[in-house]
């Protein structure tokens, strides 16, 4: 993922969150790389002051609220946010790692075994999400990020309260992705069942093995037609015999005729022990493969220059060249920070005028590293805290990593 340097008229901080570069941006915000005053990074998601209203700050809030009541494994976590922020911000975990349509998109659509895996962990990571009362309503590839520990969603920003009727959305409009969303969704019906995310991740894995999404066209009235037509069946080429019956099953036109997550997990594990391959090990080839290798760490995130070389111990003859210990220093991928879509449901009947299309969506959000990237010998001391002279905290190192690769981003492209 590429990291912008900030604008001059970007803030140098929000909440205490010292900001290094930026990572997304959509219509309705933008997403910086932070850091919190002890070291830990984090995804700030701000809403641009050119949006800001009474609206745009309740939905804002709402979503503020929805995250502090989600918890699990392969959920990004709130770490602090404020609704009432001149501009509103909020901070999530930063997950190092691509997003599923970038995976695909430079690497290819993963195998079958690997997508029934995927399939398993975000079927259950749902099911976690709907035991606490809430749909997500806008899962989609970019809303799902590849981690080292594995594959998380984030973007909460659409999700609601299951059962509920109320909506921020206006009249005769439909907010979230197309290409991914369910009949009913696409509809404007209420209330949205779980089924409707069950949809959403069968279209998932759908792009996962296959490359492409259940229904696609130029036109936004055509896919809003293609989605709503209980006669037009989704797009299942490219995808293997053996995930066909499950996929046409989630993506099935009536809700009810949806399997429920549980019902997923389970045909997702049959499929992998099919293979003659057990669930913990599928999803540890899951890992493993969309993973960034080393040489690409070294080409995303170069490494820190090197501080002076300290002197020669006493007594050391002059003669014999001196090499001080080395630290080795592993270095993170990225992952961008995704914007949910908002498009205006299309008129119904003849001499409707055409929605405007969806803008695409930004690089995503959602993204966290792991705490501690430095390896150090053991027999190295461990350093007291460094200061600058005057007497403010130093970067730590994912912060001089970026500070740097930032420095030589303009470098490279500067004029003189």
């Amino acid at each position: 993922m590429h990291i912008a340097p900030l604008s001059p008229h970007d803030p140098a901080e929000l909440g205490g969150f010292e900001l290094l570069g930026r990572i997304g941006q959509g219509g309705m915000g933008q997403v910086y790389l932070g850091e919190s005053p002890g070291g830990e990074p984090a995804a700030i998601k701000v809403i641009k002051p050119s949006v800001v209203d009474s609206e745009t700050r309740q939905r804002f809030a709402q979503e503020v609220e929805i995250l502090k009541t989600i918890w699990g494994a392969r959920i990004a976590a709130l770490l602090d946010a404020d609704a009432e922020a001149d501009p509103p911000w909020l901070a999530t975990e930063y997950i190092e790692g691509p997003d599923l349509s970038r995976h695909v998109a430079r690497h290819g659509p993963l195998p079958s075994l690997l997508t029934a895996s995927l399939g398993a962990t975000l079927a259950e990571a749902l099911a976690t999400v709907h035991k606490q009362g809430l749909l997500h309503r806008d899962l989609k590839p970019a809303n799902v990020l590849l981690g080292p520990n594995g594959p998380k969603i984030i973007d909460f920003g659409l999700a609601v309260f299951a059962e509920s009727s109320v909506s921020l959305t206006a009249p005769n409009t439909v907010v979230g992705t197309p290409s991914c969303m369910p009949p009913e969704q696409a509809r404007g019906d209420r209330p949205l069942t779980p089924a409707a995310d069950v949809y959403a991740l069968g279209a998932v894995m759908l792009f996962a093995v296959s490359g492409h999404l259940p229904y696609q066209a130029a036109n936004i009235n055509v896919l809003f037609h293609q989605v709503t037509d209980p006669d037009t069946a989704p797009d299942l080429s490219d995808v293997p015999e053996d995930l066909v019956p499950l996929l046409t099953a989630m993506l099935a036109h009536r809700a009810g005729d949806r399997p429920a997550l549980a019902e997923v997990v389970r045909r997702c594990r049959s499929l992998i022990e099919a293979q003659g391959v057990k669930v913990a090990q599928a999803r540890r080839r899951l890992t493993t493969h969309t993973a960034a290798p080393a040489s690409e760490r070294e080409v995303l995130l170069p490494t820190v220059l090197a501080p002076a070389p300290p002197a020669a111990p006493a007594g050391l003859p002059d003669t014999e060249p001196y090499a001080p210990p080395v630290a080795t220093l592993v270095l993170p991928h990225e992952a961008p920070e995704p914007t949910p879509t908002r498009v205006d449901r299309p008129a119904q009947g003849p001499g409707s005028r055409a929605a405007t299309p969806p803008a695409a969506p930004a690089a995503p959000a959602s993204p966290a590293p792991d705490p501690d990237t430095d390896a150090v010998p053991e027999q190295a001391a461990t350093p007291a805290p460094a200061r600058s002279r005057s007497g403010q905290r130093l970067h730590s190192a994912q912060a001089r990593i970026t500070a740097q690769r930032l420095r030589e981003v303009y470098a490279a492209t500067a004029s003189f």
